[in-house]
């Protein structure tokens, strides 16, 4: 049983995350994603006008006039998302912490994917697997998986991509929409990046803090990891360690975004303290386009 000062939280996130749902995202999610392909569906009697490549002439040896295939569009979709719960998830400097928008994202997009009745799993990672839940369609299978987004307590801080990624390819047999959120604050994920989108349609999404790339002149700083927990003491009001900051996240993300383009991936980014509906009504846009 969840305490219902848990599930009354649970709730708020399910009813404002639905209104958004209803007005910007269910018709761009159904046409950007377009189910796994084309599924039998029955034969007919052959009428005029019917592509003659669609006779079945097995049917049709076995009748007196020519028989076609009918098919429709399966569109039921499996959706996967798999969430970084590290350390630094944390920070936050605006209105909300990384680890606030993570959760406002996995409703939404879990919401999009039952209004649309498909199947919506979830794993949530550090530098070890902390939860999987299979995929599953309902109302009461979102409140679960909002539940764990919010209250997960993960046991691990550092971040493991890769090792994510290998776990999905194990416990998703099937072809995935996986949503990759993360800040993607890691390294030498590269190949199981490259292996889990030849069998699933990966989707990273970045999540990022304005702090992590504009260091403000506030004086002398104690700064402490979270993935790791070393502590430096940084002097702000240096030009050229602001420089320098600015710099190494420049390169960090460049080298992140230069993968995604090798890769033909279309990553979303979104960052803590702004909208998240337009980023994701633009990505659908740009998808369907792209398709």
């Amino acid at each position: 049983m969840i305490p219902r000062e848990i599930f009354k939280k649970i709730r708020h996130i399910q009813i404002r995350t639905s209104h958004k749902v209803d007005e910007m995202l269910a018709g761009n999610w159904h046409s950007a994603f377009k189910g796994r392909g084309i599924e039998f569906e029955e034969v007919r009697p052959y009428q005029i006008g019917d592509d003659v490549r669609a006779i079945d002439w097995n049917v049709t040896a076995r009748s007196d006039q020519p028989f076609v295939k009918l098919f429709r569009e399966e569109r039921e979709l499996a959706v996967h998302l798999l969430v970084d719960l590290s350390g630094s998830q944390n920070l936050g400097t605006s209105t909300q912490t990384k680890r606030e928008l993570i959760v406002e994202l996995g409703a939404l997009l879990a919401m999009s994917a039952i209004k649309n009745n498909d199947k919506v799993g979830l794993t949530l990672f550090t530098d070890g697997i902390e939860k999987s839940i299979p995929a599953r369609k309902g109302s009461r299978h979102v409140l679960r998986l909002i539940r764990e987004l919010l209250y997960c307590e993960p046991i691990g801080t550092g971040t493991n991509i890769k090792q994510a990624l290998e776990h999905l390819s194990r416990v998703s047999k099937r072809r995935t929409v996986v949503f990759l959120i993360s800040d993607f604050q890691d390294s030498q994920y590269e190949r199981a990046l490259k292996v889990a989108g030849r069998k699933h349609d990966i989707i990273p999404v970045v999540i990022a803090d304005p702090r992590e790339h504009e260091m403000p002149n506030v004086g002398l700083v104690r700064l402490q990891d979270e993935e790791t927990g070393e502590i430096i003491t940084l002097d702000t009001s240096s030009r050229r360690n602001r420089d320098r900051f600015a710099e190494l996240y420049r390169l960090q993300t460049e080298t992140r975004d230069n993968l995604f383009r090798k890769l033909r991936l279309l990553p979303i980014h979104l960052e803590t303290g702004s909208d998240i509906v337009e980023p994701l009504h633009k990505y659908f846009h740009q998808r369907e386009n792209r398709s």
